[in-house]
């Protein structure tokens, strides 16, 4: 990238705060300047395991497993089923499927937490895991990987295979 880009994101990273600011300079050392940048987010297509990843300037706070502000997006694609909708929301707020497009996003403050919850949610989906097995397993390895940085495959990749051809564009009426 040119010196020009780099200074550009240097410019807007330096109006958000240091949470958001230090998550967004991991996310660009593991995978390099993002393709979009605007003042409010960074965007990356394709990079390592998803589909998609924004970095937020604006965070949300999140209180699952414990508070912690939500700014990291991360996105695959997956076809959820219709019947798994509410069960998904019960488990976990900042991980939700976009039927349309036939996606699975999870918002975080950490790519290791974007993963687990992607793979907690396909586990509540094939029906492994009920939502309170999910909820406990989610405090348990987060806890885990936050006070004593122990990892679990969980939190490493993806414990499914990719999908495709998941779009569901509805049908028309008329």
């Amino acid at each position: 990238m040119s010196n020009l880009y780099q200074s550009y994101l240097n410019q807007i990273l330096s109006t958000w705060q240091e949470h958001q600011r230090k998550g967004a300079l991991k996310i660009m050392k593991k995978y390099g300047y993002p393709q979009e940048a605007t003042v409010s987010r960074l965007i990356w297509y394709n990079n390592g395991l998803w589909k998609r990843t924004i970095v937020y300037r604006d965070a949300v706070q999140h209180n699952f497993p414990t508070t912690h502000p939500d700014f990291l997006k991360q996105t695959i694609n997956y076809k959820t089923p219709l019947d798994k909708f509410d069960e998904i929301a019960k488990h976990d707020g900042s991980t939700y499927p976009d039927r349309t497009k036939g996606e699975v996003s999870a918002v975080c403050d950490k790519e290791e937490m974007n993963i687990l919850s992607i793979n907690l949610f396909h586990e509540i989906v094939i029906g492994k895991r009920t939502i309170e097995e999910a909820k406990n397993f989610h405090t348990e390895t987060a806890a885990n990987f936050i006070s004593n940085k122990i990892s679990s495959p969980h939190l490493e990749r993806f414990l499914f295979s990719p999908q495709s051809n998941t779009a569901d564009p509805d049908v028309s009426i008329f």
